[in-house]
Order: C-alpha cells, then structure tokens, then sequence
C-alpha cells in the first residue's frame, strides 16, 4: 500500500460521543496554516459575554440541578424543534436509553438499526436488555430503508432512524412500514440539531426523539449533556420519572429509575447557545457549498443529499482513495480529520457475540475503508477549506504520480 514520503509520527486525539479520531503534527506547518476540525476555541471567543453571565447566575442562585434554566430550556427546544415535550438529560446515550424504555421496549426486544452509525447507538439497545438488529447504509450513508423489512422478526418493537452527518432519514417510507408492522420510530438527531426534512426539524415526526448536546455537535454543550423529545404526554412523563430516581415528589419513587440529569449549568449555557444555531447552521451550509464547489474541481465527489432534506452538515464527509494516507498527509499539513466510522459496529469487539463477521453489510463495510471527515465548523473560513482542498489536490497529485512510477 502506497504511503506518501516524509510522513511525521502522529498522536491521535479522540473525540467523545459520537466520537471523532483526528491526527494532529506537532510540527511541519506554521501555527498560521493550521485547520482544525472543529474549534470551539473560536465559538467560545465570540459567546463569552453572554456565557459567563448566565453560568454565573446559575452560580449566584445555587439551583445546580433541576434548576430554572432547565426548565427553560426544555421549552425553549421544544418550541424550537417544533415539539410539545422536550427532557433534558446527561448525555445522548441516556437520551437514547430512556426513549426506548419510555416507549415500552424491554429485554429480549429487537430493535432496529443502522450499522453505519456510532456504537452510542447499538450500546443504548443492548443496556437495556434489547438486541440491536444491522441493516446496511443506503447512498447517503444512512439507514437502507429497503432492508428493513426483511429483518423485521415477531420480537422487533423499533426502528431507529440514524439522522447521521447532519443529514435527516426519508422518514415517510420509514413510517409507513412502522405503521404496517406495529412497530416504534426513535429518531437519533444527535447530529442533526436544526436539520429539516418535508420543511419540519428531526425531531417532530418519530414517537421519541434523542439528542446529544456533547461539545462538538452542532448545539454542544460544555460537557456532557442530551435531551428526549417527543409529543406523547406519556412518553415525556416516563422519561422525567426515569431520569430522577422515578419520582414526581422527593422520597417517593414510583418506578425503578435513574439519576441522568442535565446540569442547570449545561441547561443556561445551551440556552446563550440555542439562539444562535440556525445562523450557525447556515455558516456550516455556505461552507458545504464552497467544499462541494472545490472538491468538483478535483475530481473528488463531494457528499449525496437527500432531495427533501436541508442538511446541517454536523461532519464533512468524502470518500478519498487510501484514505489513511490522505489523512497523514493533511495531518502533516497541520489539517485536523476525522473517521465516522473507521471499524462497523458488527465488526467490533464488544458485538463479537452476535456473530455476524465480515461481508454482511458491503456498503458499509466499504466506507469504513475509505471515508473521511474534513474540517467543518460555523467559523471555518473560505481559505482554510481552499486550503484543506488544495492539500488534497496536492496528495491525489503525489498518490498518482507514485502509482504510475
């Protein structure tokens, strides 16, 4: 396998749910020259006046959990995502985890999801007791609607939509073969914070919907921190009881719960942050456009779009020949990349026990070999994507130039 010349050794960053792998030199590129692939550095620059206000009157009134910032925000969101109940919790996983108890599912359940997708998904399936049943990706790297049903068995109770990338799922076709077979919709929007589909936002169609507010989505917060939307009065009443210890009134628990709150802090930093999104969001667009412009220019295709959709683009994703060589070489250009996924859920360890082995999801399987995430935040300019392009420009120009050597 051809590797370009000159390549640094790396150190390797992770980054939490839903998690990215980018590859950061130390040295080889001016401080000036560097391309984050997301900086919250900058975010927070240009919110600091309205942040640490509002974290400190959460300070100065000592309300730390299950204070009025929560509550506000949960009505802010709702109201923003075009929902009745919105229910803050800690994290996005707990927010997947307590929709589907919420919905009724239980252990032995079958649910329903895509293998492409972060393992946050299949994990809140099987903590729960359920088995988490693959399907592959269709073109624009979600859940192949076309597949479902043929894995749809007498213990299947949900079909979880995957809006990954920042892209929404067709979820019309998808709700159909709910209805027809019985079975539960639960929208993953941790990606797709603002994303419509049919001129509605994710989160408004499915019975239950989870977020994840981990700092570098789209709406992040400053630690952990998710939410269960629905507009089941009872679905959102199961959820408030689950995430605080089953109880309506201190001491008197109802149900076996959990304590998965979202932090009053989180909750007034979300807040200063909402308002902000959708122009957020549009920056995130018009930086799409400029990638898509560009990468055309090289031959590189840029990401498929659902033609109902208006994507919010939370990840950047391309397909690159000897993509672990493309990211060395932008790595040593001091440009940040990342990998969603580099190893499918059925193929990793912690799922050996299903069984499943290589070749059951192609497409997937695939991509995995060769999709990369390049820089995309609201404050990228049009010179660093020019220059995240022109730097793979230069790698496909040297990658060729060796293949015909």
């Amino acid at each position: 396998m051809w590797r370009p010349s000159g390549i640094l050794p790396m150190r390797i960053v992770t980054v939490g749910a839903h998690a990215s792998q980018f590859y950061v030199h130390s040295r080889g590129f001016s401080v000036s020259d560097e391309v984050p692939f997301v900086d919250l550095k900058a975010q927070y620059r240009s919110l600091s006046s309205d942040i640490m206000p509002a974290v400190e009157s959460v300070f100065q009134s000592a309300a730390f959990v299950m204070g009025p910032d929560l509550t506000a925000f949960e009505e802010e969101f709702s109201t923003f995502i075009g929902a009745k109940h919105c229910v803050g919790v800690e994290s996005g996983t707990a927010a997947l985890k307590l929709a589907m108890q919420a919905i009724g599912i239980k252990a032995g359940d079958e649910v329903i999801i895509p293998a492409n997708t972060y393992i946050a998904c299949a994990f809140a399936v099987s903590q729960i007791g359920a088995v988490p049943v693959f399907v592959d990706m269709d073109e624009n790297y979600l859940i192949d609607i076309s597949s479902i049903e043929g894995v749809i068995t007498s213990r299947t109770k949900a079909i979880m939509a995957v809006h990954l990338y920042g892209q929404a799922v067709d979820l019309v076709p998808l709700m159909l073969i709910a209805s027809k077979r019985g079975l539960k919709i639960v929208e993953d929007a941790s990606q797709a914070h603002g994303a419509f589909y049919r001129g509605k936002r994710v989160g408004s169609y499915g019975d239950v919907t989870a977020f994840s507010f981990y700092p570098g989505k789209n709406l992040g917060a400053y630690g952990d921190g998710g939410a269960v939307v629905t507009n089941d009065d009872s679905v959102a009443d199961q959820v408030r009881l689950i995430r605080d210890f089953g109880q309506r009134k201190k001491y008197e628990h109802l149900l076996i719960g959990d304590n998965c709150r979202l932090d009053t802090v989180q909750a007034a930093i979300l807040r200063v942050k909402l308002r902000h999104l959708d122009s957020w969001n549009a920056r995130r667009h018009a930086a799409a456009v400029r990638y898509g412009e560009r990468l055309a220019e090289i031959g590189l295709k840029p990401p498929s779009l659902g033609a109902q959709n208006e994507h919010v683009h939370h990840l950047y994703v391309v397909e690159v020949p000897e993509r672990d060589a493309a990211s060395a070489f932008l790595a040593q250009r001091g440009i940040q990349t990342g990998i969603h996924y580099p190893i499918p859920i059925h193929l990793q360890k912690a799922y050996a026990h299903l069984g499943i082995g290589s070749g059951k999801f192609p497409k997937t399987e695939k991509a995995a070999k060769n999709i990369l995430s390049l820089p995309m935040f609201p404050e990228i300019t049009h010179a660093q994507v020019d220059r995240v392009v022109d730097s793979l420009k230069e790698y496909l120009a040297t990658a060729n130039a060796a293949a015909s050597f």
